[in-house]
């Protein structure tokens, strides 16, 4: 099966360093979602009695047309799947609530509240330099942070949608269900109810 990215311990430094919470999200996506094709093939049960020389004589369907199990596609959607998707909405619903906080510690506090002042104190003349009055004052960290989780969820919606056709139609799903309903059905938090 395939081997699930170790989950970060939930901290604002994470969610606050984009770097370490995109490079998580990645990772996690393309251990599963970007290779949803390779795993699910690795799930198709190989012959079980052996090379048959008369076997080459006619075409065989390719693995992406294989049905897969129903137990094997039961224990991906539970054992690696769910998880993966579990554990990517907890740090970004953990990071929308860090993003939707006060934040005492915000280095830039300081350097807003001086680039605030100063602005005040300009003076604007239109006719000289019609450019003069703009003024584009530092984001605070946390509506940055809450910009990149909205984009993240967007992505993620995608991802998810994207791979749980491929996952109904290997597995022989109902195209009425949605990854939502699964995911509820086996016990796992969707996500929808924190969105």
């Amino acid at each position: 099966m395939t081997e699930l990215p170790h989950r970060p311990s939930l901290s604002p430094q994470l969610c606050f360093s984009s770097g370490a919470l995109r490079d998580f999200l990645r990772l996690s996506r393309s251990a599963v979602d970007d290779t949803i094709t390779e795993n699910l093939n690795a799930l198709v049960t190989p012959s079980h009695a052996g090379f048959d020389p008369s076997s080459t004589s006619q075409r065989t369907p390719a693995s992406g047309s294989r049905p897969i199990g129903s137990e094997a596609c039961k224990s991906f959607k539970t054992a690696v799947l769910f998880p993966a998707w579990q554990a990517r909405t907890e740090v970004l619903n953990y990071c929308a609530l860090i993003a939707a906080s006060p934040d005492p510690d915000d280095p830039e506090a300081t350097l807003r509240v001086i680039e605030e002042q100063k602005n005040r104190e300009r003076v604007v003349d239109e006719r000289l330099d019609p450019y003069s009055s703009r003024f584009f004052l530092r984001e605070p960290r946390t509506r940055i942070l809450a910009s990149l989780v909205r984009q993240e969820r967007g992505v993620e919606e995608i991802i998810r949608n994207r791979t749980w056709s491929v996952v109904q139609e290997r597995c022989n799903y109902s195209p009425h269900d949605t990854w939502q309903d699964a995911m509820r059905t086996c016990g796992f938090d969707d996500g929808s109810r924190s969105n």
